[in-house]
Order: C-alpha cells, then sequence, then structure tokens
C-alpha cells in the first residue's frame, strides 16, 4: 500500500510539472470568455521600462483547445496605464507560425500597472474584456536599473528631472545676470553724473 502512494504521489509531482512547464507563460492571466480562453500577457518578460514589448494573446476554443484564427480582423485592443490616464490603440497582427496566437507591439515607458482591454467579436459572441497586471496575472512593468551592467543608464524620467533642474538653474542665472548687469549700469551711471 505504501508503496503504490508513493508511486501515486510520485506521479502526481510528474504530471504538475509537465502542467507547468506546458503553460503558455509564467505571468500569463488565462480567462474564460464565453465559449473562448483568451491568455494575455506581455511579449518579452520581465516587462521593463523603455524596453521593446507588447500585448501576447492566444485565443482557443475551451472545449477542446483548438486555435482560433482570424481574430485580427475582429478584434480590437488598447493598453491603458496610470487607471486611464494614458491609452494606446493596438493593432493586433497574427504569428504565422502560431495559429490562434496575436501580437502587438509598443514600448512601455512608465514602470507599474497596465491594463489590456480587448474587444470586438470572436465568431458571434461580444468581447469586452479588461486584463490588469497584478498578483495571479501579468506582471507590471518593472525598473531595468537591477539588471543594467556595467553601467546604470538613467531612466527617461531621471533624465527629465535632470533637464529640468538645469533649465531652472539656467533661467536663475540669467536672471542673476541680469539683475547685476543693471546694477553695474546704474553704478556707471551714477559715477558719470
Amino acid at each position: 500500500m505504501t508503496r503504490i502512494l508513493s508511486v501515486a504521489a510520485a506521479l502526481a509531482v510528474v504530471m504538475t510539472s509537465l502542467g507547468m512547464l506546458a503553460s503558455p507563460a509564467a505571468a500569463h492571466e488565462r480567462r474564460a470568455v464565453g465559449p473562448y480562453t483568451f491568455i494575455v500577457g506581455w511579449t518579452a518578460e520581465p516587462a521593463l521600462a523603455g524596453q521593446t514589448n507588447g500585448l501576447d494573446l492566444s485565443v482557443t476554443l475551451t472545449a477542446d483547445g483548438t486555435a482560433v484564427d482570424g481574430l485580427e480582423k475582429t478584434l480590437k485592443a488598447e493598453v491603458i496605464v496610470g487607471g486611464g490616464v494614458a491609452t494606446k490603440r493596438l493593432e493586433l497582427s497574427r504569428d504565422a507560425d502560431q495559429p490562434g496566437h496575436y501580437t502587438s507591439g509598443f514600448v512601455p515607458t512608465r514602470i507599474g500597472e497596465y491594463t489590456f482591454r480587448i474587444f470586438g467579436a470572436a465568431g458571434t459572441t461580444a468581447i469586452n474584456e479588461r486584463f490588469e497586471s497584478g498578483p495571479g496575472r501579468f506582471d507590471p512593468v518593472e525598473d531595468s536599473a537591477s539588471l543594467q551592467f556595467p553601467d546604470r543608464i538613467p531612466s527617461g524620467s531621471e533624465l527629465a528631472a535632470r533637464l529640468d533642474d538645469v533649465n531652472t538653474k539656467v533661467t536663475i542665472a540669467i536672471a542673476l545676470g541680469a539683475v547685476a548687469l543693471a546694477v553695474s549700469l546704474g553704478s556707471l551711471a551714477l559715477r558719470k553724473r
């Protein structure tokens, strides 16, 4: 009896491992939408700010796992950041090598949570789904600083902050120069009298 339980436990571990290896991506969200299964995430993981990435979408029939092709004509997508502060329309491209697989590239520039909205129609089913990054779903966009080697490259927001600082200092220097010039000219005018 113990031997049967040991074999059953080992078999369960192997089957679970195979199931994890067979999943399309570690950080994608799988969701039933009508008769379909949608799998949504990033094309490249981890998603890093300032690096080319994009929407990765696979659609299959839930009943038998058959890939659903041709949805690039009937589905639309957009990426949303900041709770709707910024939205970008995405053009879905069919993956010629993998039926039922669609992508749309862009460069996420802000660190944090992102939402993919998929809408339109799949067959006769109306689709309007929001896939949000977070635990148990796909990952948020991360800062690439911890992966940079040997030199750390400043992010776009860090460069913008530095530029703002330089602009402020230049404005102050110009204002002080104008005041100094006015004082000098006033002093010269007083000396000539």
